[in-house]
């Protein structure tokens, strides 16, 4: 086996999207570039646009009026008190309020040019390009391999050599092939929680997703395994972009680029971190990230 993948295995099918996605990393300006020119091509694009999105569940308004955009390869937090909205939005970005028959959206909410809300958008698609990692680890109760190769079967013609090697690759990637490396056909769920979790990652970006969801991650882990994914986190940056749906403060400031706060289903305000929790706008952001409630 390769010990040294540092790219994603190709598929044989010339239809193979799993990993054109990762090619997309912008290039220098070019010589020919004017100064403001080459000063717009450092700002990263926006991949999530969201305008006027508000959601239901029956007649309980979860959120109201949300506009916001998310940046290319940045990670960006979401914080606010319990019940604020801020998992309900993650969910409609992947489409898994799909699951409640009483949830329901308005309003304007894309990746790229695909309509997220749109009635003839391919879920399945979209949740290979839209991965999410829940607050408590759910490896299948397969082996190792097999949790990660399952979304390369599915979505993927790939030969055994190559799916092997895209195995490794994600584990690699998830910063927990060294420990799995010897026992890949062994129960996943035997392995320790941040060790799941970092599995259910691997798993995640086998398939080639574009956006990474991650609805409090580390609340079920020690503060050892709460480290090992936050430094995976800004490994991946690179690659992905990232939206962390956080209860630690702590955990926002040191690893997100941009930060959202929420309360009550309403956007309060939004932006890069560091202004965020040294200089808000709004008292009732400082409020909350002072302690003072939440």
């Amino acid at each position: 086996m390769n010990e040294t993948i540092t790219e994603p295995p190709r598929g044989s099918d010339k239809n193979n999207r799993a990993t054109h996605d990762l090619q997309n990393a912008p290039t220098e300006p070019t010589s020919r570039m004017d100064t403001h020119e080459a000063a717009q091509a450092d700002v990263p694009r926006s991949i999530i646009e969201m305008k006027n999105l508000s959601s239901w569940y029956g007649s309980f308004q979860a959120l109201n009026s949300i506009s916001l955009n998310v940046r290319k390869n940045k990670i960006t937090a979401f914080i606010g008190p319990s019940g604020c909205g801020k998992s309900t939005l993650l969910r409609w970005v992947n489409r898994m309020n799909d699951t409640i028959p009483t949830a329901r959206a308005t309003g304007s909410l894309h990746l790229g040019d695909l309509d997220l809300l749109g009635s003839g958008t391919d879920v399945v698609d979209l949740r290979r390009r839209v991965g999410i990692v829940f607050q408590k680890p759910n490896p299948f109760p397969k082996s190792i391999f097999d949790n990660v190769a399952f979304g390369p079967r599915l979505h993927m013609k790939l030969r055994r050599s190559e799916l092997v090697d895209l195995v490794e690759w994600s584990l690699r990637k998830a910063a927990v092939w060294d420990e799995v490396k010897d026992r890949l056909n062994a129960p996943a769920l035997g392995l320790s929680g941040g060790q799941q979790q970092r599995l259910c990652i691997a798993r995640t970006i086998a398939v080639g997703p574009q956006v990474l969801l991650m609805d409090e991650p580390c609340s079920a882990l020690d503060p050892g395994s709460t480290l090992a994914i936050e430094e995976l986190m800004n490994e991946l940056r690179d690659q992905y972009t990232i939206v962390i749906v956080t209860h630690n403060m702590q955990q926002a400031s040191r690893c997100s680029d941009e930060t959202a706060f929420f309360f009550e289903g309403s956007l309060i305000e939004m932006n890069d971190t560091k202004s965020i929790f040294t200089n808000p706008n709004s008292q009732k952001t400082e409020d909350y990230i002072s302690g003072r409630f939440g």
